[in-house]
């Protein structure tokens, strides 16, 4: 009973649709991709941009779905990128269940699985990850689906030092562990006036990075909306981080 209220409350799965939300926005391409040894199914959006040169598979964070990061993947496309964005299992249409720590890294298996059969060239891919995403996103990389480059907005160093009662957490979601493993780029964006994961997190997970890095501190912005106020800055960092990745 104590794991699934932990599991509650460190993954918050939200499945109705955000009210601001309309297909029209994006008019993406949908995708059901199955998972699992039940058949179970995720739902998932391909948005293309036209001539784009790269492909960000988004893995978004808890209390909210695909719906409710419908301006946020605008914006990446907008920007040049085709995406790839998927919900967990628990979360909008994908198949009901408590997301767990286990049950979230086979999602975004399953999800890269599919989704090396679009895009082989990992020179051409960027594994994105906001808040919760972010160790979801290196533990792919860790799997061994390469990428161009990591981006972690917003995201903390473990669950267990999210919490005073580390030593009763099962969901550890250890990003700063798994840092320390990984040799592709980069890139951090936090608000400097985040409140809810701490800033100095960011600078940790900036100082565990073993390859080409960045560290951005947004000035002025807390936990949410640090991606539409810096996104000139993101983006082109994130095109200087992976100019050699992407040379043949």
């Amino acid at each position: 009973m104590l794991e699934s209220v932990e599991r509650e409350l460190v993954f918050r799965p939200v499945t109705a649709e955000w009210s601001g939300y309309s297909p029209a926005i994006l008019n993406a391409e949908e995708h059901w991709i199955t998972v699992g040894a039940e058949g179970e199914r995720l739902h998932a959006w391909w948005i293309a941009s036209p001539q784009a040169e790269f492909t960000m598979v988004f893995f978004h964070g808890a209390r909210v779905n695909l719906s409710g990061s419908i301006y946020r993947l605008r914006a990446f496309r907008d920007a040049g990128f085709n995406v790839l964005a998927f919900d967990y299992r628990g979360f909008g249409r994908s198949s009901p269940r408590l997301p767990s720590e286990e049950s979230v890294y086979e999602d975004a298996e399953a999800v890269m699985k599919w989704f090396e059969s679009r895009v082989p060239d990992r020179r051409r891919r960027i594994f994105y990850g906001h808040s919760l995403g972010g160790p979801i996103a290196a533990e792919a990389a860790l799997r061994g689906h390469g990428a161009a480059a990591l981006v972690l907005e917003s995201t903390f160093t473990s669950v267990s030092e999210m919490t005073h009662l580390s030593g009763l957490v099962t969901q550890r979601l250890d990003l700063l562990e798994k840092l320390q493993h990984l040799d592709l780029p980069v890139l951090i964006v936090h608000g400097a006036e985040d409140d809810l994961v701490p800033p100095e997190m960011a600078k940790r997970l900036y100082e565990a990075a073993r390859g080409p890095k960045r560290l951005l501190l947004v000035e002025g912005m807390g936990h949410r909306w640090v991606a539409f106020r810096a996104k000139d800055a993101i983006f082109a960092q994130l095109r200087e981080l992976t100019a050699q990745s992407a040379t043949p």
